[in-house]
Order: structure tokens, then C-alpha cells, then sequence
């Protein structure tokens, strides 16, 4: 869903990762420092254990937290950006990128379940999903299938339900928010699991 935009947005993306590729800084280093403001968000959530400031609507730990993981989200566009600019793509690089981007989901989600956010059931069955979606495409593809921008909710998607949602000033939000995720990533599991079973029936009829 997010790929049309990326697509309609690309010159503004191409910009700034011309911007942040004239520091000199190698791709690498911009996925790694989005690793690093997820486990900020992480350490975010993770802290409503500890602070109760149940005197206000917002929960602060949430907002901070999804502020970071938005942050995180960026850095995550900007890797691939400079990326495309500095024409280093390569294999060490994207495995890299697809590793922290499960380290990160994996800390985020434990997060939100050490910090009491949501319960930590659903925050397990969302987290279960979204690897299963990952894994999905990861082994689609080294079967010779495609399955990118296969699904409504891919990666980016769920992070964004996350930290959008969590922030809101009602009771409960994040615990939602898990259920909307888990809610998505079934569905596009089906749909990848639908699609890449099509494709390997028609090469082998």
C-alpha cells in the first residue's frame, strides 16, 4: 500500500537521499542508526512499567514511543535512498536491512509487552504474524516468486498502525493497535500464501 506512495513520492525521496548522501556516510550506517532509534522506541514503551501519569488522556510513553519508531521509519526509507544514489546496492547490504528490520520488530513488540501497553498475547500473535509475513516472502522468493507490495499491510504498514494508533488519547489504544496488526498481517499472509502458491502451480502444470 505504502509502495504507491513511495512511488508517487519519489522525487522528493530521491532528494533526500542525495541529502543524506553527500555526508558520506555509507548505507549501512543509516540502517543501523534506524535500528537504533527503534530500540529508543522500544526502551519508550517499555517504560510506562515504571511511569504512571494516569492524570492526563495521552500516554506519554506511547507517544514518545511512536514518535521514535516514525523516526525509524524514515531512516528505514533513507537507507534505500542513498542506496539508489550512491548505486551501493548489494547483497551484504539488503541482508543486513532485512535482519535489523526483524530485530527491530522483535524489540518493539517485546516493548510494548514489557511495558504493559497491550496485552501480551495479542502482542505475541501480532508479532507472530508479521515475522510469518516476512518469512513468507523471504522464502517465495528464493523459490524464483516475487511478493513485493504483495498484501495490505506490509512492514512498514503494521509500524505505522503501531505508532499512529498508540498515540491516541483513549483508553486501551495500543492494545488496538495490536489487534488491528494481527488483524492485517493475517490477511496478508493469506494473500501471500495465495498468490505464491498460484505462481508455483502454474510453473510446475
Amino acid at each position: 500500500m505504502l509502495n504507491k506512495l513511495r512511488n508517487l513520492l519519489e522525487p522528493t525521496l530521491t532528494r533526500i537521499g542525495a541529502t543524506f548522501a553527500s555526508t558520506g556516510l555509507s548505507v549501512n550506517f543509516w540502517t543501523g542508526l534506524g535500528l537504533a532509534v527503534s530500540v529508543l522506541a522500544a526502551i519508550a514503551y517499555t517504560s510506562n512499567a515504571f511511569v504512571n501519569l494516569d492524570w492526563t488522556p495521552w500516554n506519554f510513553a506511547a507517544v514518545i514511543g511512536g514518535i521514535f519508531l516514525l523516526v525509524s521509519g524514515f531512516f528505514d526509507i533513507v537507507d534505500g535512498s542513498v542506496a539508489r544514489i550512491t548505486k551501493r546496492i548489494s547483497n551484504k547490504g539488503a541482508f543486513l536491512d532485512s535482519v535489523f528490520d526483524k530485530i527491530a520488530e522483535l524489540i518493539i513488540f517485546g516493548g510494548i509487552a514489557l511495558g504493559q501497553l497491550a496485552d501480551s498475547f495479542w502482542c505475541l500473535v501480532a508479532l507472530g504474524l508479521s515475522l510469518l509475513v516476512s518469512y513468507t516472502r523471504a522464502r517465495a522468493e528464493s523459490l524464483g516468486g516475487k511478493l513485493k507490495g504483495i498484501g495490505i499491510g506490509e512492514r512498514a504498514e503494521r509500524l505505522l498502525i503501531i505508532a499512529i494508533i498508540g498515540m491516541i488519547p483513549v483508553r486501551e489504544a495500543m492494545q488496538w493497535a495490536m489487534i488491528i496488526v494481527s488483524i492485517v498481517a493475517g490477511i496478508t499472509l493469506a494473500q501471500r500464501v495465495a498468490v505464491t502458491v498460484r505462481k508455483l502451480s502454474s510453473t510446475e502444470a
